[in-house]
């Protein structure tokens, strides 16, 4: 099975920047979505970056411009790019992976999930 490990979070001040990293145990063909998620105390696990079976990303409204995945297919990670970090981007953030659909989305719920990493931003 598919095993993700996130690394890179902390603390930094609004403005600052982060890079988060998904380790995967091993790269499989079929798992053709791949994302991050976030989820602040209090509040629903929120959608920040996924990228489809056809290599599109999809950015969350409000981590448009600042944030960019990046895959490296040679060491099986997923790194996410944060710049212009907002107080509100504070939470821990998830990786995860899903098989497609059918109809060439990405399977809901997301199949496969890291253990999350915290992002600290203070103002």
């Amino acid at each position: 099975q598919l095993q993700l490990v996130e690394s890179g979070g902390g603390s930094v001040q609004a403005g600052g920047s982060l890079r988060l990293s998904c380790a995967a145990s091993s790269y499989t063909y079929s798992i053709r979505c791949m994302g991050w998620f976030r989820q602040a105390p209090g509040k629903e696990r929120e959608e920040v970056a996924v990228r489809s079976p056809d290599m599109i990303t999809t950015y969350a409204d409000s981590v448009k411009g600042r944030f960019t995945i990046s895959p490296d297919n040679a060491k099986n990670t997923l790194y996410l790019q944060m710049n212009s970090l907002k107080p509100e981007d504070s939470g821990m953030y998830y990786c995860a992976a899903s098989p497609r659909t059918a109809a060439g989305g990405c399977t809901r719920p997301f199949a496969y999930w890291g253990q999350g990493t915290q992002v600290t931003v203070s103002s």
